[in-house]
């Protein structure tokens, strides 16, 4: 199973709606499913040129080893030769900051993660979970 276009949707417009209540800088949010294919992005007015980059980087590097951005910011921290290898293996795209979070379905199948970009890390974070609970799906930071 993986996410499909009008969850993808869903989990961006929550995610823009909790950032906008909070009152968040602009945003980049990215959704991928199970295989690393962007299925939606919407970047706000106002977010910086490469934060669909950043986004996708959390997300993806998040996918590709299995652990949320969160996570892989603790292994960078550890494992820093572990950490760029690993990014130079997927092409670059390993950004372990928090804000790229693993979607799982109830019986905890991965079926994709959420990338989020223009905020503090922590704020990221919290979106992009706060979007993927609105839609029914499991967070994995």
């Amino acid at each position: 199973m993986t996410i499909d276009l009008g969850t993808a949707r869903r989990i961006i417009e929550s995610a823009r709606t909790c950032a906008n209540d909070k009152g968040f800088e602009p945003l980049t949010i990215v959704v991928l499913d199970a295989g690393g294919h962007v299925l939606a992005a919407e970047r706000e007015d106002g977010a910086s040129n490469k934060r669909f980059d950043i986004a996708f980087g959390k997300a993806h590097g998040a996918l590709a080893l299995g652990i949320g951005s969160r996570s892989l910011m603790g292994r960078a921290e550890q494992q820093p030769y572990f950490i760029a290898a690993a990014t130079a293996a997927i092409g670059g795209s390993l950004v372990p900051v928090p804000g790229g979070v693993l979607v799982r379905e109830a019986e905890g199948s991965l079926v994709g993660a959420v990338g989020v970009s223009g905020d503090t890390s922590d704020n990221d974070e919290a979106v992009a979970v706060a979007g993927i609970e609105a839609a029914g799906l499991i967070p994995q930071p």
